[in-house]
């Protein structure tokens, strides 16, 4: 089996206010809530899935809802989230954050595409960059953005790290990844962004290295993210990266069940938590497609704590 990873499948974030952060990615991203869960390690807590109309693997941000204190930002850490939209809407997404009460950046160059930046309330930083072409995309019948405007999916991701060559080590030999290109950080930097990329190219296969060597070391918390997730298709595809990943001698979970997918996660060297996830079976194993997301769902192996679970979980 050819062993690649074709882009982005998820990245989970961290919030500490469900209701806002609900609100937010729904009524001013536009995306839509797929999947209402828990954490399966922590099921006091909430673990919200928001995507595409259609539940897309590579579509999904998502969220522990966690009772937490501020991220402290810094190295050894995802520090931004892109989304791509059509070049075409960019414009449109600036005007439509600001009208929003969103402090959004002007559409310029972002390491080599345009986009724009902005965060989120609990200052979770985002991006929307042009998808470079015309994609059929999945929209969401009942967005309040318009459809030729939603967001088409991940991508690129960004990491910063204060020391290059082991994570490029881990990137490039583990994870089959060819640096493409770098780019200052800013006019004002020396520091270099370094961008990775899976499969055939294009913003969702897209990790950029951000390399700071003075950096302090970030701080999990709300407005954080906990982890990125890379795609694989299938089971046994998945098999063969956790065989890998160990005879490279790099510490992993082995494969764990999720039940919407099984995963892999394990750390690069500078500590950024990884994730390979399997794009079957997908939300739909639980849930009929017009309905996702609109009530509680549990896996198999939590259905039987149901009342438990729903006991301890804020109204939503």
């Amino acid at each position: 089996m050819d062993l690649k990873l074709s882009g982005f499948h998820h990245l989970t974030a961290i919030t500490a206010d469900a209701p806002g952060n609900l609100a937010f990615y729904t009524k001013v991203l536009g995306l839509r809530l797929v999947k209402k869960t828990v954490n399966q390690d922590d099921t006091s807590a909430y673990h919200l899935f928001y995507g595409d109309g259609a539940a897309t693997p590579g579509s999904d941000i998502t969220f522990f809802d966690w009772p937490v204190g501020p991220a402290r930002r810094g190295t050894h850490s995802i520090v931004r989230t892109g989304f791509r939209v059509d070049g075409d809407s960019l414009g449109w997404w600036r005007d439509h954050l600001r009208a929003q009460g969103v402090k959004a950046g002007d559409v310029t160059d972002l390491g080599g595409r345009q986009g724009l930046i902005f965060e989120d309330p609990e200052g979770q930083r985002l991006s929307l960059v042009d998808n470079g072409s015309k994609t059929q995309g999945h929209p969401w019948e009942r967005s309040p953005v318009p459809a030729e405007h939603q967001i088409l999916g991940l991508g690129p991701i960004s990491i910063s790290v204060r020391d290059l060559a082991p994570t490029e080590q881990v990137l490039t030999r583990v994870m089959h990844m060819k640096k493409v290109r770098d780019y200052p950080q800013s006019a004002v930097s020396t520091n270099q962004v370094h961008v990775y990329q899976m499969a055939e190219g294009g913003p969702e296969t897209e990790l950029h290295v951000l390399v700071e060597p003075d950096a302090p070391t970030a701080r999990e918390g709300a407005g954080g993210v906990h982890h990125v997730a890379f795609r694989t298709p299938d089971t046994d595809s998945l098999r063969l990266w956790a065989e890998r990943v160990r005879d490279f001698r790099i510490g992993s979970s082995g494969e764990v069940e999720r039940y919407y997918f099984r995963s892999l996660y394990f750390r690069e060297p500078n500590g950024v938590l990884f994730e390979i996830a399997t794009d079957v079976p997908g939300f739909t194993a639980d849930e009929p497609l017009e309905t996702l997301g609109e009530h509680l769902s549990l896996p198999p192996f939590l259905e039987g704590r149901r009342q438990s679970i729903e006991d301890n979980l804020k109204p939503l």
